[in-house]
């Protein structure tokens, strides 16, 4: 069972920030309840949750797979890789899993590439791998990391603890990634390190910044975008009655208007085009009459326009749209939907530098788990994913009658 490699740090980035925004004065035991209830989707509420005795627990990793969380399971580069970095990754990968399949993992499930658990080992490794490798990276590159943000974090942390009532129950709540407070804190370094890599790299003064034309190239042949328009439309169809077929399944059109409107609507369509075709400026006066005129119900969530791939769009409104140049307006095209007047517009390169520097760094960060394999020991070998797993899934339930119990006691 394959696993893309995660170039990209999204996924840490999301982890970070909603493990403290879901504990929050007053409502300290949100964020917990919502990842008790995805490790454990699928379950019956009637059916009593197992639970972990957490008394005289000092290290949720080993409390949940037998190990230290400062056991070395594998090296890259030179760099330790713990079972604590391993491990948080692998629960989070396990998590993702669970969307789909409920608490039961088919753990063993083969695709004939290697099972579930082989999968999540490997996934997880190589997140290990990068968030590991990263610090060092960024001082290879003699990239400063501003380091002052990990006491927000700390200060951050230590407000969590004082809304939860105490470092105990602070503790417990990071468990449930499962994270201490020392790993989550290395853990935002190497996302700091990242961030100060990328804007070295592809930020506003970086040495390799893209240029216009290298985010256009990625925007048309990765994504796939052929134009950019903006259109005119006044409707001809009631887009409220979709037409069925005699089995009730959609046709793909809708219930026409009487005639008498229709053709109302194609007089409207006539004038506005020639109201563009007598101005001086048509693209200027297009957006006033768009705004004036079109009944695309689309329009308020894209004043910009439309940026499509080839096939999105119906195909009349795709055939007048590609045979426009930049600039150029279209006479009256008529559609499913009614009658079109549609604007060619640039591609807009800044609306896809984002996404190419994120493809950047994806590749940029392949590159650097390519430079530096992960050689795994006999800890790493041995592990029970699913034990793990199944032993987190306990603890957090634990943890979440620990929330319940302190928002009862405040009154949250």
């Amino acid at each position: 069972m394959n696993m893309k490699r995660f170039g990209a740090l999204a996924l840490c980035a999301a982890l970070s920030l909603s493990l403290l925004a879901g504990c929050k004065s007053g409502d300290p035991a949100g964020s917990s309840s919502d990842r008790s209830s995805s490790s454990s989707s699928g379950s019956s509420s009637q059916t009593e949750e197992p639970t972990l005795d957490l008394t005289g627990v000092t290290d949720p990793y080993l409390a949940t797979a037998g190990v230290a969380g400062d056991t070395v399971v594998a090296q890259a580069g030179g760099v330790d890789i713990t079972a604590a970095q391993w491990l948080q990754w692998a629960a989070s990968y396990a998590d993702q899993y669970a969307q789909y399949f409920g608490s039961d993992l088919p753990w063993d499930q083969d695709d004939g590439s290697g099972t579930m658990e082989d999968a999540i080992k490997e996934a997880a490794l190589q997140m290990a791998q990068l968030y590991a490798l990263l610090p060092g990276e960024a001082a290879r590159e003699g990239v400063a990391v501003d380091d002052s943000q990990l006491a927000k974090d700390e200060a951050n942390l230590d407000k969590m603890a004082e809304d939860l009532g105490g470092d105990e129950m602070a503790q417990h709540y990071l468990w449930q990634i499962p994270l201490t407070r020392q790993s989550y804190l290395d853990m935002r370094l190497s996302a700091m390190a990242s961030g100060a890599i990328q804007e070295a790299r592809y930020g506003e003064n970086g040495a390799q910044r893209p240029t216009d034309a290298q985010v256009l190239a990625y925007a048309t042949d990765e994504l796939g975008i052929a134009y950019r328009v903006k259109h005119i439309l006044l409707t001809t169809v009631d887009t409220s009655k979709p037409l069925t077929d005699e089995d009730g399944k959609y046709t793909g059109e809708y219930e026409p208007l009487d005639e008498a409107t229709v053709a109302e609507k194609r007089k409207l369509a006539e004038d506005i085009l020639a109201q563009l075709e007598g101005s001086s400026d048509p693209v200027a006066l297009f957006d006033d009459l768009m705004h004036q005129y079109s009944e695309d119900t689309g329009l308020s969530s894209n004043p910009d326009g439309y940026d499509a791939q080839e096939g999105q769009m119906v195909e009349p409104f795709e055939k007048a749209s590609l045979a426009l140049k930049e600039g150029e307006f279209s006479g009256i095209v008529e559609s499913a939907f009614g009658y079109h007047i549609i604007l060619r517009l640039p591609i807009i390169a800044d609306n896809y530098r984002d996404d190419y520097v994120t493809y950047l760094m994806t590749q940029d960060n392949e590159k650097l788990l390519d430079s530096a394999p992960a050689a795994t020991n006999e800890v790493y070998d041995s592990m029970d994913l699913k034990a793990f797993y199944e032993n987190l899934t306990a603890l957090r339930n634990t943890v979440a009658q620990e929330l319940a119990a302190v928002e009862t006691e405040t009154g949250g």
